[in-house]
């Protein structure tokens, strides 16, 4: 009897052990729940642009995502390259980041070092205490010295260039020849490889660290595309289709992305056509070899960007491919409005590029020619807004926004309330449920400055933001305070308290109509909050 009990309770350890050891190999990996994250922001798009916001370009990808996600058309970002990656990479004011303006630097002066400072902590810094991996392509523009490239900011890989801008096809550069592209593969400088296009080698190798990255951990990609900021360089097979949508000319255009953004619900049906900037031509004015020329620049730029979407196209693909596209949190957006610079024709770097690449109709889009479109079709590409890039006005910082999230609520719909640009890196916290710290690496960390989209997604939350969230935001003395429906603005002398404007937003979308004499106590109100912030965040006048 006793030998009989022996035997049966050694049967059930035995089973016990085996159901144990098989719950163990097919529970999953500690991390397979955590989403991935893949960040993606196109450089210089108009916020018309986009075949889910209306453009003729041809975008079926990014569409496709928006399909699957939800827009955002009151998404405000900065008006200029340099802040808004500062802001985005570490979710705080672009002046704590260190990049108070993209124009001056000082190493000394706070708020304007001119790369990210010791006073925040990065997007990849924070996930990779709960176990991501991290990876980067494209444009840094966050400093230069060794310390402040991507891997010291928290990148296991990363492909970057320097620099704001650069040839698509080489490292020759814009500014001077001393001064070409720098690009550094993992910390280290490398050549740019020959007969290689910028957008397609820096998703080569996104697709690359992803292949090599390890399918138990979860990763943050952030995919900073150069494209389609000028030069305007693309092979022919994508833009030659797309002269013939141009003969009309920017006026004609701007008019029908504005119907257009109506008819997909993205902007009210009474929304007005702001004035056009006063350095805009009337397209009549033009001579005909001038309009042959100008319909051969936006029909580059529309090359670009469906050059743009192929790429998100492969990276989307290689998500499908490796079972993780289900299990990831997919963001696009772009960094700011429309780009109005033309620095070939005039600038500090005219002579450099006119004496090294050549703009003759036949050779625009070529590896050595340097295009840019200007503010005629940059207008066209903020079409239902004041102005594009450089400007507070809404057509240098309302920017598209689409986020595709494994669990959205109302996939394919519109959310019309507000969100910023310092929304995001909260929403990745939560959704990697990462704290975020107040001290990094010995140093005092700045909060949070703003709030988790989360629920705009998952829920039916419609609004993160109530009407006494303030959005604030400086570059290069112009400056916006958001707040409600209103909005403050300053277009280029933020040291001249009379220079600002005040605006009903909701009313007056397209800036139209300065009711600060009409509605003093809160032009006064917002006035104070400006006053407040230059302080805070020790602005100066350069």
């Amino acid at each position: 009897m006793k030998q009989r009990l022996i035997n049966i309770s050694f049967i059930l350890f035995l089973i016990l052990t085996q159901s144990y050891a098989f719950q163990k190999s097919n529970t999953p990996p500690q991390n397979v729940n955590k989403p991935n994250i893949l960040l993606i922001v196109a450089d210089d798009m108009g916020y018309a642009d986009l075949g889910c916001f209306g453009s003729d370009i041809l975008t079926p990808n990014i569409d496709a995502l928006a399909a699957e996600g939800v827009r955002f058309s009151n998404f405000y970002s900065a008006p200029s390259c340099a802040p808004t990656r500062a802001a985005l990479i570490t979710g705080t004011d672009n002046h704590v980041a260190g990049v108070g303006s993209q124009f001056h630097r000082n190493d000394e002066q706070w708020g304007y070092e001119g790369r990210l400072s010791k006073r925040v902590v990065t997007i990849p810094q924070v996930l990779k205490t709960v176990n991501y991996q991290t990876y980067m392509v494209g444009k840094w523009h966050l400093g230069s010295r060794e310390e402040d490239l991507a891997e010291r900011k928290g990148f296991d890989k990363s492909f970057i260039m320097y620099q704001g801008a650069g040839n698509h096809h080489n490292n020759v550069g814009f500014e001077a020849p001393d001064r070409p592209s720098t690009y550094a593969l993992n910390g280290e400088v490398v050549d740019w490889p020959k007969d290689e296009y910028s957008t397609d080698l820096y998703t080569d190798y996104l697709i690359n660290f992803i292949k090599e990255g390890d399918n138990d951990k979860p990763f943050f990609a952030f995919a900073a595309y150069t494209s389609p900021h000028w030069p305007l360089q693309v092979a022919p097979e994508y833009w030659k289709k797309y002269e013939a949508n141009y003969v009309e000319g920017y006026e004609v255009l701007r008019k029908r992305r504005l119907n257009a953004l109506k008819a997909k619900g993205l902007i009210d049906e009474n929304h007005p056509l702001p004035p056009l900037h006063p350095d805009v031509k009337a397209w009549d004015s033009l001579s005909p070899k001038e309009q042959k020329i100008e319909i051969r620049k936006m029909a580059l730029y529309a090359g670009m960007l469906e050059n743009l979407d192929a790429n998100i196209g492969r990276l989307i693909q290689q998500l499908k491919d490796n079972g993780t596209y289900n299990n990831t949190l997919i963001v696009f957006m772009s960094d700011n409005g429309a780009a109005y610079r033309d620095f070939y024709e005039s600038g500090p770097f005219a002579e450099f590029l006119q004496a090294n690449y050549d703009n003759s109709y036949e050779n625009m889009g070529a590896p050595d020619s340097f295009v840019s479109y200007g503010p005629q079709w940059a207008e066209a590409g903020s079409a239902p807004f004041r102005y594009f890039k450089q400007y507070m006005y809404e057509g240098g910082v309302r920017t598209p926004l689409i986020i595709r999230h494994p669990n959205v609520k109302n996939k394919g719909s519109i959310n019309k309330e507000k969100i910023t640009l310092t929304d995001l890196a909260p929403t990745f916290y939560e959704v990697a449920t990462a704290d975020y710290p107040e001290t990094y690496n010995g140093n005092t960390i700045y909060p949070l400055k703003g709030k988790s989209a989360l629920d705009m997604l998952s829920s039916d939350t419609k609004q993160i933001h109530s009407n006494t969230d303030t959005y604030i935001m400086e570059h290069h003395h112009h400056v916006l305070v958001r707040q409600g429906n209103w909005k403050l603005v300053n277009p280029g002398e933020a040291w001249n308290d009379s220079k600002f404007e005040l605006y009903n937003i909701v009313n007056d979308p397209s800036e139209s109509i300065d009711v600060k004499t009409e509605h003093l106590d809160i032009y006064n109100a917002l006035l104070k909050i400006w006053l407040a912030y230059k302080k805070e965040n020790k602005i100066v006048r350069y």
